[in-house]
Order: structure tokens, then C-alpha cells, then sequence
């Protein structure tokens, strides 16, 4: 890893879960890791109810846009994190992969996503901790 760890966040449509998963530890991590998201299947625009409840909490995604899952973004991450998109995330050797089972909030109310938004940033405040912890010397 590098001094900075590059983090890439992969669902299907890079629309929901992804997109909040990056705003949330980018905002957390101020300038302590790189964070990247991407799709295999990359939607039209961002989940107007994710960038809804992502406003309530101070996060603006309305400048945000779905981008695709290239081999570069891939090769780039020191971590690869993947929310439902199967098989479509190349692996390289040498990185770490995480699976991360969230419900999907595509067609959902935003009632019904902010506890998916809330799971999200405790699993990334966790992530946060553990790639910015000081190594131990021996």
C-alpha cells in the first residue's frame, strides 16, 4: 500500500451503495485515503433518493456521476470493495477484495434507504480505523 491507500467501491449500476460508500469515507477520511467507486453496468445518473438522503446528513452527490469498472481504477486500489456485482470485478493479485452484502437501494424510498446508508458508514468508519492505523513496530 502506498501512503495514501487507494479505496474502490464496485456495485452493479455505481448509482447507490457504491456512491454513498465513497462520499461517506472521503468525508470521513479527509485527505487520509483515496477513494474511487465504479460500476460493471454503470447507470444513467446517481439514485435521486440516495443523493436525497446523502444531502441529509451533508453530503452532496449532485455532482457526482456513475462511472464505469475499468482494469486501471482495478490496478489502482490497494482495497476492492464489492456491493452485489458478482463476478464482474477482475481480480489482481496482491489486492485486497472485500464483499460487502448490502441491500440494493434501486426502487427503494428514502425511508427505506437511510438504514442501508447508516450500515454503510459504520462499515466504513471500521474501514477508516483499520487503514489508517499506525503500524506496530516490533
Amino acid at each position: 500500500m502506498s501512503d495514501v491507500p487507494e479505496v474502490l467501491f464496485v456495485c452493479v449500476h455505481n448509482a447507490g451503495r457504491s456512491q454513498m460508500a465513497a462520499a461517506l469515507l472521503d468525508h470521513h477520511a479527509q485527505g487520509r485515503v483515496h477513494v474511487r467507486s465504479a460500476g460493471s453496468t454503470p447507470a444513467d445518473e446517481v439514485n435521486p433518493a440516495v443523493r436525497e438522503v446523502m444531502a441529509e446528513i451533508g453530503l452532496d452527490l449532485s455532482k457526482e456521476f456513475p462511472k464505469p469498472l475499468t482494469d486501471d481504477v482495478v490496478r489502482a486500489a490497494d482495497v476492492v470493495i464489492s456491493m452485489g456485482c458478482g463476478d464482474a470485478c477482475p481480480v489482481y493479485p496482491g489486492k485486497r477484495y472485500l464483499d460487502w452484502d448490502l441491500t440494493d437501494p434501486a426502487g427503494k424510498s428514502p425511508e427505506e434507504i437511510r438504514p442501508i446508508r447508516d450500515d454503510i458508514d459504520n462499515r466504513v468508519r471500521a474501514l477508516l480505523t483499520e487503514l489508517t492505523a499506525p503500524t506496530a513496530t516490533r
